[in-house]
């Protein structure tokens, strides 16, 4: 194959879904960033004629897209695994009124829990919700399902489901660069009877839901996507997306039923190819939907007997399930060294973080963000989290469990970005219901833990140009908290003194914790000074040690050391400054008592 600069492309799965797009002529896509998934609406906002916009959640984002498509206009929302449980009641409703425009739901799931709080596996959203599903194996099937999946849209009246997972997002390929697809412009069309969904309407679009389902699975049989590969042997595949790749590099010679349709099946493709073979494996990732469906059909297979259900697979996992005596060809992927996850050297929330550490009877109920670290040692400040916004109303249930006069204190911690996904809501209840917990919003301006995009209260939209700037104190007083305190972490003792008092008080109150990330470009760019460690002073308390700085090392010592270097003999070590990791935050020497930690002049 010629290789052309000008047509193919390098790209990732997240970048190649953006140019399918743009190829399927998108005009508005609106999404929340969560990983592995954040890249594409990034880069689908870099295409002219497209309108994309990071929404404050993924149900705000499936909802804008839904009524863009409603003026025939394409639409795209996207979001990680998790993010379709939060957009879950407007996905039920479309699959009944259907679409005018083709609308995509770009899910990214999350096998092995890379960066996810759980492992769900949303093929069984297509199944319950009654929608296609399409699942891609590479960057350059992405492309090219995501234009196939806006004509099935269209054709059969329906909001279609297209799953990656992080492997297809990550990984690069070649792709192919195609044209964009020229549609006729927006207009408004009234269909109340369509769109309106009242119990009569309902009932009525409820039965269409059967017919369309009908038409897709008739689609699936000759859908070029699903497909038969011959081969040798008696034994054959039956599997889709990554793990297609798998079955290929370790058993290239035998049969395969390649299915690029996971919702509804081709059920005579599949029986045909079962009866073609003596023996038959499913191979997936996660639950056993489609060895679920085939046993449901009363077809024999293998699947999850053999094939491991939780993590990714790989080449050896595949090749040792199936047949474990000829593994030979293959080695075992080494182990990776361990590197522990850690905020960043200067990261904001480490102040607030040592000082919640530093609190006696404090029960941390946390959230989803880069803050969620401050879980681990040495920091250990947070003692709960579960999902995105359930730090304020698990906060608020526990006050309410433990009474007014109970047991400890109770604290909520989430970002800014969090708080406006789905913290909203929960301070809202909180107040209504006299809640005796309080609330921190860790406000860095941007939504770091994703790559730093943009949300309401940054004051940029996902281009970078300038929209207004939610004004959270002002918000927070708006649903009647009356104790709003801001304070600066980097300022260490300050932000202990306000967090006790907060805390202390019976009623309901909010922290606001402001800080830029440190990782902002326009952070990046700005003089700092630098901190290092004057070895004279330093006594081996190993405070600053304890704030888990990244910059800052401990080298122990023995008594006989520790005597050889002139400090006492009862001294353990010493703290070190990586001068080059220093993001001058200072909070290190706020916490040190002994003039060890120096700043240098501005470098």
């Amino acid at each position: 194959m010629v290789f052309d600069k000008e047509t193919m492309l390098w790209l990732s799965g997240n970048e190649a879904i953006a140019l399918g797009a743009w190829e399927a002529g998108v005009k508005v896509a609106s999404g929340y960033p969560g990983t592995p998934s954040t890249e594409i609406m990034g880069n689908l906002a870099r295409y002219e004629g497209v309108y994309a916009e990071w929404a404050p959640n993924e149900k705000v984002g499936l909802e804008v897209a839904i009524g863009a498509c409603f003026t025939g206009a394409r639409a795209l929302a996207t979001m990680k695994h998790v993010g379709l449980n939060v957009a879950a009641d407007p996905l039920f409703t479309a699959a009944y009124t259907g679409v005018r425009g083709g609308l995509v739901i770009l899910n990214a799931d999350d096998p092995q829990m890379h960066s996810s709080q759980n492992e769900q596996d949303n093929r069984n959203y297509a199944f319950a919700a009654k929608l296609p599903l399409l699942e891609p194996s590479d960057p350059a099937e992405a492309k090219e399902m995501m234009i196939r999946a806006y004509a099935l849209s269209e054709q059969l009246d329906t909001p279609v489901i297209v799953r990656i997972t992080t492997r297809i997002a990550h990984v690069k390929g070649v792709v192919k660069k195609g044209t964009r697809c020229e549609l006729p412009e927006p207009t408004i069309e009234k269909m109340p009877a369509k769109l309106v969904m009242l119990p009569g309407n309902a009932r009525v679009r409820r039965q269409a839901v059967e017919k369309r389902m009908e038409e897709a699975r008739r689609l699936a049989e000759t859908l070029p996507e699903n497909r038969i590969e011959p081969g040798s042997g008696t034994r054959g595949f039956i599997t889709s997306g990554v793990p297609y790749n798998y079955v290929k590099e370790v058993f290239p010679h035998a049969p395969v039923l390649k299915l690029g349709m996971v919702w509804p099946l081709p059920e005579q493709m599949i029986r045909t190819f079962a009866a073609s073979v003596e023996e038959l494996i499913v191979v997936e990732e996660l639950d056993p939907f489609i060895e679920t469906h085939l046993k449901a059909m009363g077809i024999a297979c293998h699947g999850k007997d053999i094939i491991p259900n939780q993590g990714e697979l790989n080449s050896f996992i595949v090749r040792k399930a199936v047949d474990p005596d000829s593994i030979g060809a293959l080695f075992e992927p080494l182990p990776l060294p361990m590197r522990p996850p850690n905020m960043c050297a200067g990261c904001p929330h480490r102040g607030l973080f040592y000082g919640l550490s530093r609190l006696k009877d404090v029960f941390v109920s946390g959230d989803i963000g880069c803050y969620t670290l401050g879980f681990l040692p040495p920091l250990s400040a947070m003692d709960a989290c579960v999902c995105m916004g359930a730090s304020v109303t698990m906060a608020h249930g526990m006050s309410k469990a433990l009474g007014k006069s109970g047991e400890g204190k109770i604290v909520a911690v989430l970002g800014d970005s969090t708080f406006m996904h789905s913290g909203i809501t929960g301070l809202l209840n909180a107040v209504y219901n006299n809640s005796y917990a309080s609330v921190i919003i860790l406000d860095n301006r941007t939504t770091a833990m994703t790559g730093h995009q943009d949300n309401p209260a940054s004051g940029r939209t996902i281009l970078g140009t300038e929209a207004p700037a939610l004004d959270l104190e002002q918000l927070c007083r708006a649903l009647g908290v009356k104790r709003v305190v801001v304070v600066n972490p980097h300022e260490v003792e300050v932000t202990r003194k306000v967090l006790k008092e907060e805390i202390a008080s019976p009623d309901l109150s909010v922290i606001i914790s402001r800080a830029p990330c440190v990782l902002l470009p326009e952070e990046v760019r700005r003089k700092k000074p630098v901190y290092f460690t004057n070895l004279d002073n330093c006594t081996g308390c190993s405070l600053c040690v304890q704030m888990g700085c990244p910059a800052i090392s401990w080298t122990p010592l023995t008594p006989e050391e520790a005597m050889a270097r002139g400090y006492r003999e009862k001294q353990k070590g010493f703290a070190q400054i990586a001068e080059v990791q220093c993001a001058g935050c200072g909070q290190c020497a706020a916490v040190c008592k002994f003039d060890a930690i120096t700043r240098r002049e501005e470098q």
